[in-house]
């Protein structure tokens, strides 16, 4: 049975690391926060105007991330696998304190995320939550790159193509249902890079943190790392994660099937600019009952709020 009311969690995780593209030492704690306060970051190193929504609205930056930017030009970057983790686990709820610019990139993946908030356990509400489910088909074509949402009954599917004209990457495909499947291979699948790319990014002014240990660099048909692949498909499950973590930035869980060929922050981030542009596309419901088996959501338990 799966309680479907907001969760928190149980006591403040706390993590510690460089910026993958600032390169600047970060540490955040990931606080138990109250109903329907959503997630929220604050920006510890400032005195004022330091609290930041991450919302798709709020998205000023996706270059190789997704940054987060409120009225008064501060901003948090790399929040995409944070974000990952919270939405795969469920946390409706958290004030996540930040004393720099960038969130720590770790091992490249959401696996130390996943990991301690594992550890802080989780804490039930009363309070149900509110899921947001398609119901018109939407799409976003950028060149030869596109995505597209359209109703599901119960599920939020994502179907994630990748095309690379390196071969040791080539063309990867993936679907997953994010709240039946196991996630374990999606959550510890590091971003990547290919080395011929590394010197335009980093007179770019990114990737001023990367290294070996916090991503995948792949140079011809050779992965330089020592650990190689954690799973055969771990390139388009990095993007997967990735899909996972902007989607949160609607601000709760989705019903819906997703469709991505060649996707990234931007296109994520303008399917929801254009989803939620029209009240026609979505609803926002909430769930009546504490539990539902198996599948999230079912149909006579929902009041329509939206």
């Amino acid at each position: 049975m799966t309680l479907l009311n907001q969760k928190t969690i149980n006591k403040t995780a706390k993590f510690s690391g460089i910026g993958l593209h600032s390169g600047k030492l970060t540490n955040i704690s990931i606080n138990p926060s109250a109903p329907n306060t959503g997630i929220v970051f604050k920006r510890v190193d400032l005195k004022d105007n330091n609290l930041v929504y991450p919302s798709f609205i709020n998205v000023s930056n996706t270059s190789l991330n997704t940054t987060i930017s409120n009225e008064h030009g501060v901003k948090i970057s790399t929040i995409e696998h944070l974000m990952g983790a919270l939405f795969g686990l469920g946390i409706d709820n958290a004030l996540i304190e930040i004393d720099n610019e960038e969130v720590p990139i770790l091992d490249g993946s959401a696996k130390e995320f996943i990991e301690k908030l594992t550890l802080s356990g989780l804490k039930k509400s009363e309070v149900p939550i509110k899921i947001i489910k398609i119901k018109n088909k939407v799409t976003y074509n950028h060149g030869k790159k596109s995505i597209s949402i359209e109703p599901s009954k119960v599920s939020l599917d994502i179907n994630f193509e990748l095309k690379y004209e390196n071969s040791l990457i080539g063309n990867q495909k993936n679907k997953i249902n994010v709240y039946e499947d196991d996630l374990k291979n999606i959550f510890e699948s590091r971003t990547f890079c290919l080395f011929e790319d590394i010197e335009k990014i980093k007179k770019n002014g990114l990737a001023q943190g990367g290294s070996l240990d916090n991503a995948i660099v792949v140079k011809d048909n050779e992965i330089l790392n020592s650990e190689k692949l954690r799973n055969s498909k771990e390139f388009v499950n990095h993007k997967i994660l990735d899909c996972i973590g902007d989607l949160y930035t609607s601000g709760y869980r989705i019903i819906g099937s997703i469709n991505c060929s060649q996707g990234g922050h931007f296109l994520t981030n303008q399917l929801l600019r254009k989803v939620f542009e029209n009240k026609e596309n979505f609803s926002i419901i909430e769930i009546q009952e504490r539990n539902l088996p198996h599948t999230l959501i079912n149909k006579s338990l929902l009041r329509s709020i939206a």
